[in-house]
């Protein structure tokens, strides 16, 4: 990047057609492709998975927002849209309606594809413990496996590797126990005629 070069920002974001997806890493308008089958599935799971018990008003744990594909800004040229993130109620306060969410989430879930496994892996592990993030799940529908961090003193710890076969109770949301295979779709449906 040259010294001429105008280091994006959310203005930048704002500025595109509302069905281009687009995060902005580091100064650099990354643009998204769009999620596959497999991606979209495991989200959608997760999402209502943990959802159901620590994102519900009347029962489980509750005390959490969950919440899919939200602008976060963890500096000005550094804005980001988690497939999931989660914040404790009492940390997100204010008006939820004003974005990007300037509150530092406390859980964030990626999950990977093809064209964002090295920036998740990478540059957004770095950017989340490098801000205080403290849980970062990946989940990776094509190997069937869901790799939990939790964040000591700066870095990330893993806290475990899950596949399919795994009941596990995991940080932060280690009060009910979650079968890790029912985040993965079966199979992704075909497009081809019964013969």
């Amino acid at each position: 990047m040259t010294a001429a070069t105008k280091l994006a920002t959310y203005a930048d974001l704002v500025a595109l057609p509302e069905d281009v997806r687009a995060e902005v890493l580091g100064g650099e308008l990354v643009t998204q492709s769009s999620p596959t089958f497999g991606h979209q599935r495991a989200k959608v799971r997760i999402g209502r998975y943990l959802g159901n018990f620590f994102d519900d008003d009347d029962q489980g744990p509750g005390d959490w927002y969950i919440v899919p594909d939200i602008d976060v800004r963890f500096t000005a040229h550094d804005i980001v849209r988690p497939d999931l993130a989660g914040w404790r109620r009492q940390r997100l306060v204010g008006d939820q309606q004003r974005l990007p969410i300037e509150v530092i989430p406390d859980w964030i879930c990626e999950v990977l594809s093809p064209s964002s496994t090295k920036r998740d892996r990478l540059h957004k592990f770095q950017l989340y413990a490098r801000h205080g993030v403290p849980h970062y799940w990946l989940v990776d529908p094509a190997a069937r496996l869901l790799e939990a961090y939790a964040l000591d003193g700066g870095h990330w710890k893993s806290i475990g590797v899950y596949d399919e076969t795994a009941r596990a109770r995991i940080a932060p949301f280690e009060a009910v126990e979650l079968p890790v295979g029912r985040l993965f779709p079966s199979e992704a449906p075909t497009t081809e005629e019964p013969g």
